[in-house]
């Protein structure tokens, strides 16, 4: 399997961490908006998947790919702490990759999404999908410009993830429950994952989803306007 050629490797002391002064955080909001008003400009619509490790957020962004391919000039940039193992994946469909590697970091910011952005020919592309980095916290802080927030959660990971990661939630334009095959065998109530979506964020689209099955895949496509 071709591995992606296309890899940004954070510099030392460039990320912006959750644990730095206020002002850096403000930075990072500065440079997502900027990012933010690049893309627009260009008529690029942008989707920041966010979630755990194990949540599903590689193989449904393989699924969106797969159905979308062909209707959207689609760019994929992968976050991860070191490997390439997510973009090699999604790079088979046939789309552009770009490999972004945290080093010991555990979520990307706006100056890496910038630095990819600089990789890619905007005038070619309408779809930008970012797979941040699996975690559920440090992305509830660090913005990155994209148009739409998704936060993936899936059945396996149990039936009080979003209460107690509720930020990450908060922000969320589409609210994803994967793995809805796994519910019964997992013994987990789906409702309540449902109602404790609605609690945190009242105003997000929930969208059910196997990524295995592709069941729930095209509600997600409409719930992302795709």
């Amino acid at each position: 399997m071709k591995k992606t050629d296309k890899v940004i490797v954070a510099d030392e002391g460039e990320i912006l961490d959750v644990e730095i002064e206020e002002d850096l955080l403000a930075a990072n909001r500065s440079l997502a908006e900027s990012n933010r008003k690049l893309l627009k400009q260009h008529g690029i619509k942008s989707i920041d998947i966010r979630g755990s490790i194990g949540a599903g957020k590689t193989l449904l962004i393989e699924r969106l790919v797969e159905k979308l391919k062909d209707k959207y000039n689609i760019t994929v940039i992968a976050g991860d702490v070191t490997t390439t193992i997510d973009a090699d994946r999604i790079q088979r469909y046939g789309v552009n990759t770009i490999q972004v590697n945290t080093g010991k970091e555990c979520h990307l910011d706006a100056m890496l999404i910038k630095r990819a952005l600089r990789k890619i020919d905007l005038n070619k592309i309408n779809l930008l999908i970012i797979e941040n980095v699996g975690n559920l916290i440090c992305p509830a802080d660090f913005p990155l410009g994209a148009e739409l927030n998704v936060t993936v959660i899936s059945v396996t990971e149990g039936d009080s993830m979003v209460l107690k990661h509720p930020m990450i939630f908060k922000d969320a334009h589409v609210i994803v429950i994967n793995k809805i095959d796994l519910a019964n065998i997992m013994g987990i109530n789906v409702e309540k994952l449902i109602q404790d979506a609605e609690t945190v964020n009242s105003k997000a689209k929930i969208v059910l989803t196997s990524a295995k099955t592709s069941e729930g895949l095209n509600e997600l496509i409409n719930a992302l306007g795709l």
